[in-house]
């Protein structure tokens, strides 16, 4: 009989493998485009379908109808909570000023913050753009009472690139739909918390080999911890057991397919497995997404894409 036998798995460019923080990623970094424009956005993870399109790939099946899998993402409008300014200096970027929005804030937005009184008469507080600023984001809400998933919002920052005083006045005062920050047929990153799975030993953790039935002590740890007499440590890349999953990951490139406002074109009768029905504007993303159903997804424009957007057909 054949020996079972495939590679050690579980990239070493992770380390460490620890738990995230809080269930959805903080973005470090933004690209820099041409133009004033938001960078960012982010929806709630809904399933997965299978969508037929025409490929436009250097492939064997170029210009031929092909079924592809697909991530259906929840998008409900954005609402704007503040503008945040940083300037730099030599211990990083610190915050020199923030303008509050004028909006009526969302009540369920208490469930994750104190409100502050409300100050009648006196919009943004009396606070202006600043003259000399290094970065501008905006401090952004998500609105999930839209879906069927929960009221308490999540908070976070996205980007803005080239910031004009006309545009970000604009994003202050108004709702934040995805159509307005992408295109179909561009390129996204997608950033997410992954599935977590607990502590795992290395055999599921890294997809070391089994050892003999006839092995001493253990049959499902690494065959060697190294040597003793050399570094006098066991190094980092000996498989180990703990934590799996639950991690900040980051996909580069993914195709975004489709945007649309149209939930009943994607929802089944009985609704999305464990999901329910979408309610709102959704995207499909070709292929998989990380992280499982109903988590907070984090998109941002293509950091390290030199593509321009293709055209999708659909059938």
């Amino acid at each position: 009989m054949a020996k079972k036998h495939h590679s050690r798995h579980g990239s070493m460019q992770f380390w460490p493998r620890k738990r995230a923080k809080r269930i959805y990623p903080r973005t470090r970094s933004w690209p820099d485009l041409d133009g004033a424009k938001l960078l960012g956005f982010a929806g709630y993870k809904a399933g997965m379908t299978q969508v037929s399109i025409r490929d436009n790939t250097n492939s064997i099946t170029k210009g031929q109808i092909i079924s592809v899998p697909a991530t259906i993402i929840e998008c409900p409008p954005l609402k704007p909570l503040s503008l945040r300014f940083y300037q730099q200096d030599d211990y990083g970027l610190k915050i020199i000023s923030e303008i509050p929005t004028a909006q009526q804030l969302e009540k369920e937005l208490s469930r994750k913050i104190r409100l502050a009184k409300k100050n009648e008469g006196k919009e943004n507080n009396g606070k202006t753009i600043p003259e000399n600023f290094d970065r501008a984001a905006l401090q952004v809400y998500t609105q999930p009472k839209f879906t069927s998933l929960k009221k308490k919002p999540e908070i976070f920052e996205i980007g803005i690139t080239n910031p004009t005083e006309g545009f970000l006045k604009d994003i202050l005062s108004r709702e934040i739909r995805v159509g307005d920050v992408f295109t179909e047929g561009q390129f996204i990153d997608v950033q997410a918390v992954t599935t977590g799975k607990g502590f795992q030993g290395p055999v599921k953790r890294f997809g070391i080999t089994l050892r003999k039935k006839k092995s001493e002590k253990t049959k499902r740890g690494p065959g060697s911890l190294g040597g003793w007499k050399a570094q006098q440590h066991i190094m980092y890349r000996v498989a180990h057991a703990g934590q799996m999953g639950l991690h900040s990951r980051t996909d580069y490139n993914k195709l975004l397919l489709k945007i649309s406002s149209k939930p009943e074109e994607i929802n089944p009768k009985q609704g999305l497995n464990k999901y329910g029905l979408v309610k709102t504007d959704y995207i499909l993303l070709r292929g998989s997404v990380s992280g499982p159903k109903k988590r907070l997804i984090r998109l941002r424009e293509p950091i390290r894409s030199k593509s321009k957007p293709v055209t999708i057909e659909m059938q």
